[in-house]
């Protein structure tokens, strides 16, 4: 049986410390046009959602864009839309009910690589429709990424960091986004050549991206994840690693302060403790778990 992270676990160590490089809103300003123009017109109309197309974007947008989930695995935060919708007083006052998705919250619940060809493989085993329509959502939503999403340079100091970090560590991209899509993207800007392994969803998700790399080859306080979402600093917690945030909404000031300063001290044994939980401390304050309808 062939083993999707096996370029994870196979890959040539080069040197002592390790970095892993979010993709989606962290390398690339992509956030943004891949939720509000492909990820939410596909959940809208796939899910019959037009009577409340309002609510589902802010309540999508909030997922995914502007709080403490945004980076989280399309299946899980799509669940996550339709329980915020469910509980909204206009949706209600509608009368719009939401799709009873059983099956997807199983399926979600028990897969980790949640992605394309694990929900092939059991609609194919089960021809489960709930699943099936998640499948075809999920392919709607990779062809609107592939149609509409182009020209998207990295962030200003990504190249530069990327450059400075190949001499002293070996780079890995450590994404939730379909393989295809990081490939494309990575290779259009020719920065591609600046990691040892694109890894995306097929490969597991983000804590065992991490996790198949270190083994026996790295000592935790010499990888770092750089990520702007709070699963990233869950992943690389989850592995003794170190995390180095990039602000959402200030993601040119977190690659300048990185390129300068931060990575430095990463290698040089200055990064975990004090410094480290301060650019935490400042990161949480930017995403919110309560959306902003909800009246606390």
């Amino acid at each position: 049986m062939s083993d999707p992270a096996r370029a994870l676990r196979d890959f040539r160590k080069e040197h002592d410390f390790l970095v892993g490089v979010d993709s989606d809103g962290c390398a690339f300003d992509t956030m943004e046009i891949k939720h509000k123009e492909c990820f939410i017109p596909n959940i809208i109309n796939c899910w019959e959602l037009q009577a409340v197309s309002k609510y589902a974007r802010e309540a999508a947008e909030f997922v995914n864009l502007y709080s403490k989930w945004r980076g989280t695995n399309r299946f899980p935060a799509l669940l996550m839309v339709f329980d915020l919708l469910a509980e909204r007083i206009e949706v209600k006052q509608r009368g719009i009910v939401m799709p009873q998705v059983d099956s997807l919250r199983k399926w979600v619940d028990t897969e980790t690589r949640l992605g394309n060809v694990t929900l092939e493989k059991i609609v194919a085993e089960t021809g489960d429709p709930v699943l099936s329509q998640a499948l075809e959502w999920s392919k709607a939503v990779n062809r609107s990424v592939e149609e509409i999403v182009r020209g998207v340079p990295p962030f200003p100091f990504v190249r530069k960091s990327l450059q400075k970090i190949n001499e002293h560590a070996d780079a890995l991209v450590v994404s939730a986004t379909p393989h295809e899509a990081l490939v494309r993207e990575w290779q259009e800007h020719d920065i591609d050549c600046c990691v040892k392994v694109i890894a995306g969803q097929e490969m597991g998700n983000k804590k065992e991206h991490l996790s198949f790399a270190m083994k026996a080859r790295y000592a935790p306080e010499h990888v770092l994840m750089i990520g702007d979402a709070p699963g990233d600093y869950k992943a690389a917690k989850a592995n003794n690693a170190l995390f180095y945030p990039i602000n959402p909404g200030y993601e040119d000031a977190s690659w300048q302060r990185f390129h300068e300063e931060a990575f430095d001290k990463f290698i040089n044994g200055q990064y975990a403790g004090a410094y480290e939980a301060k650019l935490v401390a400042k990161f949480e304050e930017y995403l919110p778990e309560n959306p902003p309808w909800k009246k606390i």
